[in-house]
């Protein structure tokens, strides 16, 4: 028998403990892999790399394309990207059809520092699931996405 929907769940019956709960775990882990992040590249946030990486993967994106693709709100997407503007690690150009879009690209430099970010970002991640076996780090790489 599948699984009910998440809306049809009932609560648990034990009482609210708050080292039990998934949004105070998450937290937690997050602020565990934000101090390792810290520690590996401390010139970048994760927001500005996400956007970095993302750019590296697809190619050029729209500011607005770019946010939703790298899950940022338009006002966390547009400080980013002024912030690496600053750097000359992004450049911009317009849409030859629609003057009002603007593209968004990685530099040279920008590939280049991005290059050198994301080999550290594998150590990041691998320090991050340190205390998993490998197949309980698949485990939760595919939870988590379930639950994005």
């Amino acid at each position: 028998m599948p699984d009910k929907p998440a809306s049809a769940k009932k609560p648990a019956s034990r009482p609210y403990r708050l080292d039990d709960q998934v949004g105070f775990l998450l937290r937690r882990a997050q602020q565990r892999h934000l101090s390792i992040f810290s520690e590996h590249i401390p010139d970048f946030t994760p927001t500005q790399f996400a956007a970095m990486a993302k750019l590296y993967e697809t190619g050029a994106l729209s500011q607005n394309e770019l946010g939703r693709q790298a899950a940022m709100d338009a006002a966390t997407i547009k400080g980013v990207i002024d912030r690496l503007r600053k750097r000359d690690l992004i450049s911009t150009r317009r849409d030859d059809r629609d003057q009002r879009r603007i593209y968004l690209d990685l530099t040279v430099e920008g590939r280049k520092q991005y290059l050198v970010q994301a080999a550290k970002a594998a150590t990041i991640t691998a320090q991050t699931v340190s205390l998993l076996s490998d197949a309980e780090h698949a485990q939760l790489i595919r939870l988590l996405k379930k639950l994005a």
